[in-house]
């Protein structure tokens, strides 16, 4: 499958000096994934495709390097830790596992409804799904079914995982985490239960790099840092909103070097970055005139990967053809 090379330029983009990738998906990007091991980006999207491109030497040019299709639109992907596999999760309900190197697919398993969140779990060879039929399932490449299956109270909203934590954002502003030091085959029930400091549905969940907490944010463009040992440094704040309205809260990600740097992107067309640890904005970027949908660092924290395009916050009334649909590179200094 080709890149599309037509749609959107640099008019819908503030003078950044980011890098704009040439291809252009055929609709919103819905999730975004770098590879571990060199600095190639996957985009999930909803035209059922995910795309793939290479920033070469250190963020000089951005370059189309390959495209596949699912059945349905595509709402999580994820790198294995070698980068030689990517996990897809969607709205076909299948849990889907792409060979880089060879272009073969293998599905692991499916949901009773869409899937919202998929990961590798690389110490135990298994991907951790999360979907709308309120359940975590765990799969291995060697069964058809899956190795364990975790009810849930409600749908997965929003989800992360860095071993041994996982975060669980549900459709009641409910937040679960689950301890999987004692591995993924005996979990049962979370290791913590209790309601978001949001006061309305989350969009975004990311761990600490320590594990120590997440930060979560939502529609009502707040985000929270919740430290799941010291309670005394955990907070709220606002941090995107639009003229007439607050904005969405789309993305969250951790630098991978400076650990309390946390950056946070929106439907207000920005993406700011935060020293979490201070409690203080370190530097916004107005990034984009339309919103952005998702953010997220290379695996060295030089390059941070966001999505310009429609977040679906006003609904279908505010989706037009026109709308911008562009992976973007910011180089962080």
């Amino acid at each position: 499958m080709a890149l599309p090379t037509e749609g959107v330029t640099a008019q819908h983009l503030q003078s950044s000096g980011d890098l704009i990738a040439k291809e252009t998906p055929g609709d919103s990007i819905s999730c975004l994934a770098w590879s571990p091991t060199q600095d190639v980006v996957a985009a999930g999207c909803w035209d059922r495709s995910i795309y793939l491109w290479e920033v070469l030497q250190g963020g000089s040019e951005v370059v189309g390097r390959a495209a596949f299709s699912r059945e349905a639109p595509v709402l999580s992907c994820a790198f294995s830790r070698d980068g030689t596999h990517i996990v897809t999760g969607g709205c076909d309900h299948k849990v889907m596992v792409r060979d880089v190197q060879s272009q073969k697919d293998m599905e692991l398993g499916s949901h009773a409804a869409p899937v919202r969140y998929v990961s590798t779990l690389a110490d135990e060879n298994l991907v951790v799904s999360g979907s709308w039929d309120k359940t975590l399932r765990f799969w291995s490449p060697q069964q058809q079914q899956p190795v364990n299956t975790v009810q849930l109270p409600d749908r997965v909203f929003a989800m992360d995982v860095k071993p041994p934590l996982i975060v669980v954002a549900l459709a009641d502003r409910q937040m679960l985490t689950f301890d999987l030091s004692q591995g993924s085959s005996s979990l049962r029930t979370p290791s913590s239960s209790m309601f978001s400091a949001l006061k309305m549905q989350t969009r975004a969940v990311c761990c600490f790099p320590s594990r120590a907490g997440y930060a979560a944010g939502g529609i009502e463009g707040r985000c929270s840092v919740k430290n799941l040992q010291d309670s005394s440094k955990t907070f709220s704040f606002k941090c995107h909103q639009c003229p007439s309205s607050a904005g969405s809260v789309n993305g969250l990600d951790f630098h991978p070097v400076n650990t309390s740097t946390l950056v946070t992107a929106g439907s207000d067309g920005s993406f700011i970055f935060w020293e979490t640890a201070q409690k203080k904005c370190l530097k916004r970027c107005d990034a984009s005139k339309m919103s952005i949908s998702a953010c997220r660092f290379n695996a060295s924290g030089n390059l941070l990967a966001y999505a310009v395009s429609y977040d679906w916050s006003k609904g279908c009334e505010g989706f037009h053809d026109q709308l911008p649909r562009q992976l973007v590179i910011h180089r962080c200094k």
